[in-house]
């Protein structure tokens, strides 16, 4: 009966193993292969890193810049102009011949509330509506430039011939003038534009409407004095 051949172990001493051939190609192969991926990563690390400083640095200029131009806008930003009606009078309404008399006075204030804003005015002109028809119509004030934190009176008086008042039309004012109060819109309009030092915008087209309630004396009753006479452009 034959008996398995026994394989005897081979024992290296340690200056054998640095002479085997497999084995220490192997480790310089396996050296070799490390060197390279960690060059490999650092360049890598270091591209991502450049490329995140870069966008880093240009987020930040970007949020000054856009921090910086909202500040201006707000510093800067424009106001429309503030129209109040002060004094409107129809004095003839109170006159037993009222109707071959008739005329209106209006005191008008527009107001720049800019702090570092001027506003060019074209030719302004002004209406008078009763009942949204147009009974008076002529310019105010020529052209002007208001500058900043400012206010300019507008006042004139409707006469005729520019105010335009039929006996029909007069009938329908006495008519409210018995039940105590006569309304009345006072149209202001111009063309404007906003100037910082050297810089101005286009022209805008502006329009204003004052409520008006007149009493039987033909006084502006107060309370219309109050609000603000809306503003719109177009």
């Amino acid at each position: 009966m034959s008996t398995p051949q026994q394989q005897i172990p081979i024992l290296y001493t340690p200056d054998d193993r640095l002479n085997r051939p497999h084995v220490n190609q192997g480790r310089e192969l396996r050296r070799h292969h490390t060197a390279q991926y960690y060059v490999h990563r650092v360049k890598e690390s270091l591209s991502t890193r450049v490329s995140k400083l870069i966008c880093a640095v240009f987020l930040s200029l970007l949020f000054i810049v856009g921090l910086i131009s909202f500040i201006l806008w707000l510093s800067l930003r424009p106001h429309r102009p503030r129209f109040h009606i002060h004094q409107f009078s129809f004095p003839s309404l109170a006159q037993e011949n009222g109707f071959a008399s008739a005329q209106a006075t209006y005191n008008v204030t527009a107001r720049n509330s800019n702090l570092n804003i001027g506003i060019s005015y074209d030719t302004m002109h002004v209406t008078l509506y009763y009942h949204n028809q147009n009974i008076g119509e002529k310019p105010s004030l020529p052209a002007f430039y208001q500058s900043p934190k400012t206010s300019t009176i507008i006042q004139d008086t409707f006469v005729r011939p520019t105010l335009v008042i039929d006996e029909a039309l007069w009938a329908q004012i006495v008519a409210d003038r018995m039940r105590g109060k006569v309304l009345f819109r006072l149209e202001v309009a111009s063309a404007i534009k906003f100037k910082v030092m050297r810089w101005q915008s286009k022209w805008h087209k502006m329009h204003a409407n004052c409520e008006i309630g007149v009493g039987p004396d033909g006084l502006l009753i107060a309370s219309y004095t109050i609000p603000k006479c809306p503003v719109y452009f177009g």
